[in-house]
């Protein structure tokens, strides 16, 4: 397993990878930048009230609030916009692994939406989640890779599964191989762990459960 995570780590950086790649990240990037503008310009216009320094402070204090929901919505943010390209990742994936086997089948556009619009609200909620338990309890790095290992694992594995398999058959496999699929969403999620490395997360985790679920169907 951690032969494959680093395989499909290095295959990041192929020349096929890239051009996803870089169509992932610039298209996130502009949906960011316009959220950033968008969320600033609206808290600037509620704030212009009361004495000059009462609109300093709350100027200081929405920016900060500005820069928390950039990084918040980051994550999510890419899940959603590489969910248009996670079945270009996983065909490229398949003929390295094996060129002359059957490839899957892609998923249709609305399906894919819905799947990266699910999965970006779970990894939210998930995130909030461990964000609650940071500040009331301090398992907060622990609670970050146990929740975050179990998301990541079952809805990569599954959607790299549902390529071959009914959405049944994918969930039950998945059950099957639950020891390994949680293993290797726990290593996804030190993936997502790390600044701006996080970015590339759907490209690795795609990858990555793709080999796995050769390994295992």
């Amino acid at each position: 397993m951690l032969a494959d995570a680093l395989d499909s780590f290095a295959q990041i950086f192929t020349p096929p990878f890239r051009g996803v790649m870089w169509k992932s990240l610039g298209l996130t990037a502009a949906i960011l930048v316009l959220a950033g503008v968008g969320l600033d310009r609206l808290a600037l216009s509620l704030i212009h009230v009361g004495p000059s320094w009462l609109s300093t402070v709350l100027s200081i204090v929405v920016a900060l609030g500005v820069i928390a929901g950039i990084v918040l919505l980051a994550a999510p943010t890419v899940l959603l916009v590489a969910s248009f390209f996670l079945d270009d990742i996983a065909t490229i994936v398949e003929g390295e692994i094996d060129p002359y086997a059957a490839r899957g089948r892609p998923a249709p556009l609305f399906a894919s939406v819905a799947m990266g619009l699910r999965f970006a609200v779970l990894s939210i909620l998930v995130n909030v989640v461990v964000l609650l338990l940071t500040l009331f309890t301090g398992i907060g790095f622990v609670s970050f890779f146990l929740l975050n290992g179990y998301l990541l694992g079952r809805e990569y594995f599954e959607l790299a599964a549902m390529r071959h398999l009914a959405p049944a058959e994918a969930m039950a496999l998945r059950r099957r191989c639950s020891g390994q699929v949680y293993l290797a969403g726990v290593i996804i999620s030190g993936v997502v762990a790390v600044p701006v490395l996080n970015l590339l997360t759907p490209l690795f985790a795609t990858a990555f459960m793709m080999r796995l679920y050769k390994r295992v169907a």
